[in-house]
């Protein structure tokens, strides 16, 4: 017998419950999203957390002698959560959080509001779980990634998250695809490849923009040779930012996808 294959008989099972409830999700004192607490703002603030926002995630609005939160514009779209913020924040306005399930349905979810708006009840509602039912097969697509997002999932083959258990699979032909899952800002030369993966796809189809590149275009979004994300080019149905989003949101993203999930995020706070 194989040292390997006997180390793994006396190992035992090494893949995690999770999502089921007091599994282990793999993402212990994992840092995520700056959490805004606007409250704490300060009147003069001298702007050091949109000073230090390289991605341009946070903005000081027109009235900068306001306070709170008709002072500051905050989209998780563009963060990278590098954590300036919470360092350049005297005020404890930014601080850390363990927030890092950020996938929403609706683009507007990852921009801060003072009062969320309720997702409405869509009419596509159970039409995914009634198509896919338990398995759902994605073509991912790298529009112009660093790879950051690819080393993450990667790590959704691996035996402690086992992503088959869910149900779901990476399929190397867009022909038999139910989700086209997307990294990078989408260059230029990436246009055309990525339009042509999806009208290869067969209906119905979905798409799901991962990181913050995907999503917003990210630190090069807009430049020379980069859209603004995929939505510039092709509608999307889940976005998760992140740089990169972990493998435990990437599986909470999906799971929102097929309705296996309920949405975490809402006007950019996270869902009481």
């Amino acid at each position: 017998m194989a040292l390997w294959t006997l180390f793994g008989l006396k190992s035992g099972k090494a893949t995690t419950g999770w999502p089921r409830r007091g599994a282990e999700d793999g993402q212990h004192g994992v840092l995520g999203m700056p959490r805004y607490r606007p409250e704490r703002c300060r009147a003069g603030c001298d702007d050091a957390c949109a000073s230090v926002c390289l991605p341009g995630a946070i903005q000081i609005k027109a009235d900068a002698d306001a306070a709170g939160p008709s002072r500051i514009s905050l989209d998780y779209g563009r963060c990278i959560h590098c954590q300036h913020c919470v360092d350049a924040c005297a005020s404890g306005g930014f601080s850390a959080s363990h927030d890092w399930a950020f996938g929403v349905r609706r683009r507007e979810d990852l921009i801060w509001a003072e009062t969320p708006a309720p997702e409405p009840v869509s009419e596509l509602n159970g039409m995914i779980r009634r198509t896919f039912g338990r398995s759902l097969h994605i073509r991912h697509v790298d529009a112009g990634s660093c790879n950051g997002c690819e080393s993450e999932l990667q790590a959704l083959n691996n035996p402690f998250y086992n992503l088959h258990r869910l149900g779901v699979f990476f399929t190397a032909s867009p022909r038999f695809a139910d989700l086209l899952l997307v990294t990078g800002p989408v260059t230029y030369a990436m246009r055309d490849p990525l339009k042509e993966t999806y009208r290869a796809m067969p209906d119905p189809r979905w798409i799901m923009a991962v990181g913050t590149c995907a999503v917003s275009g990210g630190i090069a979004g807009g430049g020379y040779a980069c859209q603004h994300g995929v939505d510039d080019i092709l509608p999307v149905d889940i976005y998760l930012p992140g740089c990169p989003p972990n493998p435990a949101a990437l599986i909470k993203a999906l799971l929102l996808l097929l309705e296996r999930e309920e949405p975490s995020i809402q006007g950019g706070q996270v869902a009481k």
